[in-house]
């Protein structure tokens, strides 16, 4: 097997569109790939059944295979506006197949466009729902399949695509590890088109434009994230102003300590703001921590008790939010709130910061520069995986608070030219 035009790395050296260029393999490797994991052999079965099931209705349309957390699929929705001109199709004609993670907010932020919702991880571990849904993703039968994620995986993105059978495929080049390159290998050897949308750690959304730029033939200039969503009241009895804390995150080592929300609390009381505490149930702080918090007065624990679009009304309407580097990071910066986000170096300048062009005054992003940044969160610094990684317990605490006091300041002065004008 060769994979043609690629670097010793696995990725172009220099960011381009590919048209035509195909990762070449046997017709004996296409049928017995070595290097498989045991669950892509435990799929293939059912995954054969379901990519050849007989189709007999007239291709059309474009399906877009999402199959991303929640920050990254708000990094990626504005480009998603130019995919029917640069593919063109209608609008109407776009079906994004999403992950349940973010379904309960789809129908609003993708107005104007089909959306399906899979459970994405039953997908990757359970044979009979993935055969169910690939089937589905076969009977639809798009006349083009895309998906430009680059830190992807193959057995969720990838075989999606490839389930789909659409005489158009296309994808980004996404990055490829030694566990899974195989399986990238034998997928990606059977799309029309690859985008290579440059090396790491290139920002996600400047990815998405020069997707969408290889695409459509033009330069399409990279915009900063933004959300359309509803004008509802937030969840909570009207008063002061309030800021949203987000003290969690799935990974553990990504949590700045505690202590130092704690603080950023008592000096938002101290300022006239309240404080709402937001995030799931299974990311929440110690509870004697949060109790001590939440029994003041002007301070409501909201975590694990807010749904999805109730999140989003929060912090719609706050008067800001400070946030580890997680989803509603995202979420909140895209509805145009001020936010601050306590940044480590896993992954430095893929997802977070944001780069100039695309971060937006409203945004700002608190760090403490290592010389282990983009370790990818593999940190050989810590001494149990629950700790805090070092980098971000580095992150002081008058450093977050000077960017949350700048953007409150810079809020309370624009309400006031508002008022005068």
């Amino acid at each position: 097997m060769t994979d043609t035009g690629m670097t010793d790395t696995g990725v172009h050296t220099q960011p381009r569109a590919i048209p035509g260029h195909r990762f070449v393999t046997s017709a004996f490797w296409r049928a017995l790939p070595a290097g498989m994991r045991r669950r892509w052999w435990m799929f293939r079965p059912l995954d054969l059944m379901a990519r050849h099931w007989p189709i007999f209705k007239r291709r059309r349309g474009l399906l877009v295979v999402r199959m991303d957390g929640i920050g990254d699929m708000v990094l990626f929705r504005a480009g998603l506006d130019h995919y029917a001109e640069a593919f063109g199709v209608e609008k109407a004609d776009v079906t994004v197949l999403g992950c349940a993670s973010w379904g309960g907010i789809a129908e609003e932020v993708f107005a104007g466009y089909r959306v399906e919702i899979i459970d994405e991880h039953a997908y990757a571990r359970q044979p009979l729902y993935r055969f169910r849904v690939s089937l589905w993703v076969r009977r639809l039968a798009p006349a083009i399949a895309v998906c430009d994620s680059y830190l992807r995986r193959a057995l969720m993105a990838d075989s999606l695509v490839w389930m789909s059978a659409a005489p158009r495929r296309v994808v980004s080049l996404p990055y490829v590890n030694e566990p899974v390159r195989p399986e990238f290998k034998y997928y990606l050897s059977q799309v029309d088109e690859i985008v290579d949308t440059g090396v790491y750690p290139v920002h996600e959304v400047v990815r998405h434009y020069r997707f969408v730029s290889a695409l459509a033939g033009r330069d399409v200039a990279p915009a900063p994230p933004r959300i359309a969503w509803r004008d509802q009241k937030p969840p909570i009895e009207g008063g002061a102003p309030y800021v949203v804390l987000n003290p969690g995150s799935n990974e553990p080592g990504r949590r700045w300590p505690f202590s130092g929300y704690r603080e950023m609390a008592d000096r938002l009381l101290a300022a006239g703001y309240r404080v709402v505490l937001v995030g799931s149930a299974e990311e929440k702080p110690e509870d004697d921590a949060v109790a001590d918090l939440s029994g003041r007065a002007g301070v409501m624990d909201l975590i694990g008790r807010t749904a999805l679009p109730g999140l989003l009304d929060l912090m719609k309407h706050a008067a800001a939010v400070i946030s580890n580097d997680t989803g509603p990071a995202h979420v909140s910066i895209a509805l145009g709130t001020p936010t601050v986000v306590v940044v480590g170096g896993g992954h430095f300048g893929c997802f977070v910061p944001y780069p100039e062009g695309v971060a937006p005054d409203h945004a700002r992003f608190v760090f403490h520069e290592m010389e282990c940044y983009h370790c990818f969160w593999r940190c050989h610094k810590r001494a149990r995986k629950e700790d805090v990684f070092p980098c971000i317990d580095a992150v002081g605490v008058d450093q977050v608070w000077a960017e949350v006091k700048a953007l409150l300041d810079q809020g309370a002065d624009n309400a006031m030219a508002q008022t005068e004008s």
